[in-house]
């Protein structure tokens, strides 16, 4: 297979973590054992969120690791005229409402789904024309119908949008573009075929089938990796104070994530890009566990 494209994007709202490390090798190795390529995008969205120079370190960690990536980063900070572009050509198709709720008054009468509340859809059969009360944020208009896919490692999912998630936010009141439409544009414009990321994703991927189908974009092959989780079962991220990755111990944390993947154990080796070029000959998806991994 040489049209395989894959990609790894993480956010610089913190350093490079254990659980990054697993899915930017997990994302490589799949790519490069197809013969593929792989991207890098930087999901530079919330800025409020961010921290000052976390995406030049995640760049130099990446290097450090012996990461090589194909063509230029994509950052999403640059793409606003092609989300805008999307989001007037669902405007134009009916697919999207203003939405000028607050959110303490809709949850108040809403249901828990797979993702938290439901959005009770309140906007959506309001007069178009009727005068906003603040600045609006814009949600996508979802069927009452399921929405499913063979996932290369959970095997198969489906949702009800409608009863399990309700119509969800594209653009929020903020201004800020929320994931759900970035991630969807932004893999459609790379030509992203295979998308390799955590099992914490899997609750979002129907709502990204259903955007993909609005506007015509051929459906990309999922897996979702295991999450790695600490003693006491949450996921290791930087709101459970994950550790930024020590560069100084670049092959040990790269042995250590790919004995998570059920690889065999690896020579030893110069530098740590040759435990990378190693695992693309090991590499076998079916084996991966498909259950979170406690890491202590």
């Amino acid at each position: 297979m040489t049209n395989y494209i894959g990609r790894f994007a993480p956010s610089p709202t913190g350093l490079l973590h254990i659980g990054s490390l697993l899915t930017a090798v997990a994302s490589y190795i799949d790519a490069k054992a197809h013969g593929g390529s792989w991207l890098l995008r930087m999901e530079d969205l919330d800025p409020p969120r961010e921290m000052p120079g976390a995406a030049d370190h995640i760049l130099r960690t990446l290097e450090a690791f012996g990461f090589e990536w194909d063509g230029q980063v994509l950052y999403q900070s640059s793409r606003d005229a092609a989300y805008q572009q999307v989001l007037g050509y669902l405007k134009a198709q009916d697919l999207v409402y203003p939405c000028d709720c607050s959110r303490k008054v809709w949850q108040e009468a809403a249901t828990i789904g797979a993702d938290g509340f439901v959005y009770n859809g309140y906007c959506a059969t309001l007069d178009k024309k009727r005068l906003l009360n603040k600045k609006p944020a814009w949600r996508m208009r979802v069927p009452r119908q399921e929405f499913g896919f063979e996932d290369r490692i959970v095997g198969y999912y489906e949702q009800n949008l409608a009863e399990e998630i309700g119509d969800f936010v594209l653009l929020r009141a903020d201004g800020y573009w929320a994931y759900q439409l970035a991630v969807v544009v932004d893999d459609a414009e790379q030509g992203v075929t295979h998308i390799v990321r955590g099992q914490d994703l899997l609750v979002s991927t129907p709502r990204q089938i259903w955007l993909q189908e609005c506007l015509g974009i051929q459906i990309p092959k999922y897996a979702h990796l295991p999450l790695l989780v600490n003693a006491k079962g949450q996921k290791w991220s930087k709101q459970t104070l994950a550790p930024a990755l020590d560069l100084n111990a670049c092959e040990h944390l790269l042995r250590q994530v790919l004995a998570y993947l059920n690889l065999p154990e690896a020579p030893q080796v110069a530098r740590p890009k040759d435990l990378l070029d190693w695992a693309v000959g090991c590499w076998d998806i079916s084996n991966l566990p498909k259950t979170a991994i406690c890491t202590e």
